[in-house]
């Protein structure tokens, strides 16, 4: 424990620990102040009161009482959780909880997880039939993109027994959630029947899992640099070139296709779904076009590039501007800006007069470009300004009294812009 503050804590940190009030959390919280002299730090608690059990009023109040009498400041968050969501209870709550932690103004979040917890997570990942980076389950200190905290898990090399014969020694008090009695949840099948199981043939089981944890983190992370080696020329922005996924052996592409959705942030999909859109990808010629399902997002390909694509919204009616400095069209899923401008933009005294609406194509659409010139065909107009297939059913449109006047990244009527000096309106997204 100490050592792992040593190695990731820079002193007069802000840490603020996950509280439940149970043995785990209780017993990090005693061992967190009598280390503080030695290695300073500042230290609050977060209790995340669920509302799930019939003793959480009880749990919170447990934790109230401990913190004052150790003059340890702590915030109670209370969370809704609806018991018919579809994500299933335990996926919910943990949801909950990570957008409080996700708010906490500080440099770490402690969570008590320990060695018998990282046992189950490696067996759960196992049988959800993950790779390396699932098996390596969970990371002693880890940074999200999402909270202000990194996360740092300083007891996983604790087992169980250990934390409990720490505590009775200290003689320090704990409630216990019966929840974790409840076989029903996967997790808790695993503690009170799998692993008791395996430790009988198996002496010293669960630290074993626990080392053949960090091996596999070691093998994810070596995937990680040879990803990073091939995207250096294989990704440029949001477009992975497909030619070189070509070159690659099939499980070094598949490695760098699983890459490229981590780092543009979006879920990674399961093996099924990845394996298709890489063989779709590879299997495709130079100039196809193509647009995969990848579960909660598309991949589509453009002029020898791949893009992940956001599912479409839902089809929705133009909405009506009516001044405001910026209005959510549905229809295309982004909000447009209105931006005062002189000499630029659509006049504004023809779109204050008129109705403006903005949507997206139905199709027939014409815009003129440049002045004298014809009107012409927004869809020879994609084309020609290279815009993916995906996106042109979702571009941003505006009409003033019923004529074409803006296609984002294409331009404005040249009828309606605003002459030098004239008030305009600049549109964008």
């Amino acid at each position: 424990m100490a050592d792992s503050l040593a190695r990731h804590v820079p002193p007069h940190a802000r840490l603020v620990l996950a509280l439940s009030g149970g043995l785990d959390s209780v017993v990090l919280l005693h061992v967190l102040l009598a280390l503080r002299d030695q290695h300073p730090f500042a230290l609050w608690a977060v209790h995340v009161h669920h509302g799930l059990s019939p003793h959480a009023d009880r749990w919170a109040d447990f934790c109230t009482q401990l913190c004052a009498s150790r003059a340890v400041e702590l915030s109670i968050h209370r969370v809704q959780i609806a018991r018919d969501d579809a994500a299933g209870i335990e996926a919910a709550a943990r949801r909950e909880r990570q957008r409080v932690f996700a708010m906490l103004d500080a440099d770490f979040l402690l969570t008590a997880h320990q060695q018998n917890d990282q046992a189950e997570t490696l067996l759960l990942q196992l049988l959800r039939g993950a790779g390396p980076k699932g098996l390596a389950a969970m990371a002693a200190v880890r940074p999200r993109p999402d909270w202000r905290a990194a996360q740092l898990r300083p007891l996983l090399g604790v087992t169980r027994a250990g934390i409990l014969d720490y505590a009775q020694a200290h003689g320090l008090a704990w409630v216990d959630d019966e929840s974790n009695q409840d076989t029903r949840y996967r997790r808790n099948a695993l503690r009170q029947q799998v692993l008791p199981l395996l430790a009988t043939h198996f002496p010293g089981s669960s630290a074993t899992l626990a080392r053949a944890a960090a091996l596999q983190a070691e093998a994810a992370e070596l995937l990680d640099e040879l990803a990073r080696l091939d995207a250096a020329a294989a990704i440029d922005g949001n477009r992975l070139d497909c030619s070189a996924l070509g070159r690659l052996s099939l499980p070094r592409a598949r490695n760098l296709l699983r890459h490229f959705i981590e780092q543009q942030g979006r879920p990674m999909p399961n093996a099924r779904q990845l394996n298709e859109a890489l063989l779709q990808l590879l299997g495709a010629k130079d100039d196809a076009r193509m647009c995969v399902k990848l579960g909660q997002m598309d991949i589509g390909r453009f002029r020898g590039g791949a893009y992940l694509v956001p599912l479409a919204p839902a089809a929705a009616a133009p909405v009506r501007w009516q001044g405001e400095a910026s209005v959510w069209v549905p229809a295309a899923g982004v909000s447009v800006h209105m931006d005062a401008a002189s000499g630029a933009g659509l006049k504004r005294a023809v779109l204050i007069a008129g109705e403006v609406t903005l949507g997206v194509r139905q199709g027939g659409e014409r815009l003129r470009l440049h002045a004298g010139g014809p009107r012409r065909s927004l869809k020879n107009l994609l084309q020609e300004h290279a815009i993916p297939p995906w996106q042109r059913d979702r571009l941003p449109l505006l009409w003033c009294d019923g004529r074409l006047a803006w296609a984002s990244g294409i331009g404005l009527d040249a009828d309606l812009c605003a002459a030098p000096g004239e008030a305009g309106v600049m549109p964008r997204h």
